[in-house]
């Protein structure tokens, strides 16, 4: 009986000892990460951490250096409102008919959750400061939180002349052209650097703001989802003359690739419309170098700009003790020409719109890979997929992307075999990638639209028709590994055979100068077969759909 009483008593206390180490367990388990959210709006990888001998980049160069920086990582669509629709969403243009800036996504995609509205969704505070998706678009039910009120105001420019030049470009404009003008004909200059403080422009601003919210979440018991999105490097080029006087002009090189590619696309290069627009920009012909030269000193002193406003944000994660538990993900909308090809900014089907900076650090990296970079093909709407697999959360049916987070584990996997972009006739377009009002035929715009045409005409010949190229012609680019192969169709019928294919070999030609489409037609139908595949056949072998969160 006593031998009885001893046992009992001693398997008491083991499933006591259990039972707390239960709940000991259940009590300390890990809390679910916080999200920063960084997105840079027309940033390409012009920074430290991708090569450059010239940018100062020092922040993102040392998150780059903590987590995993992605060598080739693309957007789905060169153009701010389609870029961010398709992130945000999951939901890839070519899906959902978000092809321009004027269309809200909510139009074509009215029931989806966004990235924001599935981890609201999952007990996040959601909240938002700058740019995140495309202005006048910012789909305030995608967050829970209210921004932070503030009397200060951000100002486009600082310096009184540069207010007077925009105001009186407004003017002249308006009483011009009409009401053509507001879709971006009176811009101001492109450029301004001012000896004001950071929060002076907006991007300084917005963070003061997000660090004063972070603070705030943090006392309270939810994990967030903060959203903080830079407006530079976006035109017009502002920043605080201390970035500015980073560099030496002196040392600043222009690109040497002034032309458009060897047999490319009449269609797939633009008149440079969003630059033209400022003031003290040539409305037709070529910039000097003198310009070029202070036109890339400007977009570089904005990048540092914003590579400041990422350091305070991080270091403010740091001072409020929650650096180790917040997943930081950074990423770029587009790329930018900055005079390759011949033209300036954005809204094209090459490698130099389409490729973009993106980073992240989660607190799980193994720390053999901190610093890595990985070379595998990834795109901007795998990070939907990938913060809900990082945090566990499930990833909704409609989502296109495909989460990369085993290459946290091994940044080396096989991985994609293609990644895909696409642009409606860039040549053709407004910069919003918005078909041609008629109007605008009628401003400083109509030389540059009737030479451009006049390329169009003659290359394609026979193939021309004004309403497939202004309106329904696509240009489909796929990058594999080796190449860039873009195929232009008539996005109205996709059965219908392609009016123009170009295809870039990247193991001899990385800057894409001379398209061997027709050089090489067994290779095309390779590729082409493997473009017939689309996104979902090109994902990593004997994979499926999306990977899914636990």
């Amino acid at each position: 009986m006593g031998r009885l009483c001893i046992l009992l008593c001693v398997l008491s206390i083991i499933l006591g000892c259990k039972s707390e180490g239960e709940e000991g367990g259940s009590s300390q388990t890990k809390p679910k990460p916080n999200i920063l959210f960084i997105a840079i709006d027309d940033l390409r990888p012009e920074l430290g951490c991708y090569g450059s001998d010239i940018a100062i980049s020092p922040n993102m160069d040392k998150l780059a250096n903590q987590g995993l920086l992605f060598n080739n990582a693309f957007c789905q669509q060169a153009i701010c409102g389609p870029s961010r629709a398709s992130l945000m969403t999951g939901v890839r243009p070519s899906t959902s008919g978000v092809i321009h800036n004027y269309i809200r996504f909510r139009e074509k995609l009215p029931e989806v959750n966004t990235i924001a509205q599935q981890f609201a969704s999952k007990g996040y505070q959601t909240v938002y400061y700058g740019k995140i998706f495309h202005h006048g678009d910012e789909d305030e039910i995608s967050w829970n939180r209210p921004q932070l009120k503030t009397d200060k105001k951000p100002v486009p420019f600082a310096l009184p002349e540069n207010q007077r030049i925009r105001e009186e470009t407004r003017k002249e404009m308006f009483a011009k052209y009409g009401d053509v003008a507001k879709y971006g004909l009176a811009m101001g200059p492109a450029f301004e650097s001012a000896d004001v403080p950071d929060n002076t422009y907006a991007d300084g601003l917005n963070t003061d703001l997000a660090i004063e919210t972070m603070k705030e979440m943090v006392k309270e018991d939810k994990p967030f989802f903060l959203a903080l999105g830079f407006n530079k490097p976006h035109l017009n080029w502002v920043a605080p003359k201390k970035y500015w006087d980073l560099y030496d002009e002196n040392k600043i090189k222009s690109t040497a690739q002034t032309k458009a590619p060897i047999n490319g696309a009449a269609m797939g290069l633009h008149p440079s419309f969003e630059l033209r627009v400022r003031s003290g920009i040539p409305k037709f012909g070529d910039l000097d170098k003198e310009l070029s030269t202070t036109l890339k000193h400007a977009y570089l002193a904005c990048v540092s700009y914003v590579d400041a406003q990422l350091g305070r944000m991080i270091d403010a994660l740091a001072d409020a003790g929650i650096r180790d538990n917040t997943i930081i993900v950074l990423w770029g909308d587009h790329g930018w020409h900055l005079g390759e090809m011949g033209i300036w900014g954005k809204a094209t089907n090459y490698e130099i719109a389409t490729r973009v900076p993106m980073m992240i650090w989660t607190p799980d990296i193994p720390e053999k890979n901190q610093g890595s970079t990985t070379n595998a093909l990834v795109e901007l709407v795998d990070i939907y997929p990938t913060l809900c697999d990082l945090a566990g959360i499930e990833v909704p049916n409609h989502v296109e992307g495909y989460s990369f987070k085993p290459l946290l584990n091994n940044p080396n996997l096989d991985w994609k075999s293609a990644v895909f972009s696409q642009f409606p006739t860039p040549a053709l377009r407004e910069w919003g990638a918005y078909p041609l009002r008629p109007a605008m035929r009628e401003t400083f715009f109509g030389p540059l639209i009737e030479e451009v045409e006049a390329r169009i005409i003659d290359q394609q010949k026979e193939k021309w028709d004004r309403e497939l190229f202004e309106n329904t012609l696509m240009g489909y680019a796929m990058r594999t590994e080796r190449y860039r192969f873009i195929v232009w169709k008539d996005r109205a019928d996709l059965k219908k055979e392609p009016l123009f294919l170009e295809l870039y070999d990247h193991s001899v030609d990385p800057t894409e100068t001379n398209n061997i489409a027709g050089d090489n037609p067994e290779l095309v139908a390779e590729l082409m077969a493997q473009f017939d595949k689309g996104w979902k056949g090109n994902l990593p072998k004997n994979k499926v759909g999306p990977k899914v969160g636990s």
